[in-house]
């Protein structure tokens, strides 16, 4: 058997990503913000949903929850402990497993976009690749904005992720790769596989596909939230800020900050 992974969009950049083992009828999605596009994929397909992964607490994440429990009651929700978060059954802490279709997934604290933030890893198999669910963590060429959390702690959880199997398929939530691209050729314009990965995303784009996923390589080689411990990125943002080169969590921040206002 082997799992399909595709997106439901949702909103105007949202991607609710659908797990399916072969033609199983039973499924599971992540990170359902709304649950109008996933009912009509589930009633036209005839699929039945079995359990949900929760990223974090904000409603483009869990908007739809409660609808989809209402037509589906057996549905199984997992995510982080939360006050914020109401329509769990199943909690979840760094380093506990939790099975989804027969693919294990390892729970990843990582804080910074908001406190309650986890990621969903799963490790190759037969059936798959690396699989990694980043909600708002990560993303194309990006990371998700601090709102909760400290640029410490954002960092951390970065570095946590991009020391994952180059080969894991990121599935993060949000179809933002032109825009993080732009940036991220602002902060490191001779980054060759940074102006090629540009290129490609932007034919792709063009075709009205998804950019996603992408892989802990391409990130590691043109993310610059991961390339702060590179000098050519430490000396860009010095040079924006009008600051000296300092160390890598003060590039991050000032990288982040930069961001915020690009």
């Amino acid at each position: 058997m082997t799992v399909k992974i595709r997106p439901i969009p949702a909103f105007n950049d949202n991607y609710i990503w659908l797990l399916q083992q072969d033609n199983n009828p039973s499924v599971c999605v992540v990170d359902p913000g709304d649950a109008t596009p996933v009912l009509a994929l589930l009633t036209a397909q005839g699929l039945t949903l079995e359990s949900i992964l929760i990223t974090h607490h904000h409603a483009d994440h869990i908007g739809g929850v409660a609808q989809l429990q209402a037509a589906f009651p057996a549905v199984q929700v997992y995510g982080p402990q939360s006050a914020k978060i109401h329509c769990l059954n199943h909690t979840l802490k760094q380093d506990q497993t939790v099975t989804v279709l027969g693919v294990d997934f390892t729970v990843l604290e990582v804080p910074g976009h908001t406190l309650d933030h986890i990621a969903y890893f799963a490790s190759a198999s037969d059936q798959h690749p690396p699989i990694l669910f980043c909600g708002d963590t990560l993303f194309a060429a990006g990371c998700g904005r601090i709102f909760e959390g400290t640029a410490p702690m954002m960092l951390a959880s970065l570095q946590k992720l991009s020391g994952l199997d180059a080969s894991t398929r990121v599935y993060c939530a949000h179809e933002y790769t032109l825009a993080n691209l732009r940036f991220a050729l602002a902060a490191e314009p001779d980054n060759q596989d940074l102006q090629e990965r540009m290129a490609t995303s932007t034919r792709v784009r063009q075709a009205h596909k998804p950019t996603l996923p992408s892989t802990i390589d391409w990130e590691n080689r043109t993310n610059p939230f991961l390339r702060c411990h590179k000098e050519v990125i430490a000396q860009t943002v010095a040079a924006h800020c009008g600051v000296e080169v300092q160390d890598t969590t003060t590039t991050f921040a000032q990288l982040r900050a930069w961001k915020d206002n690009f």
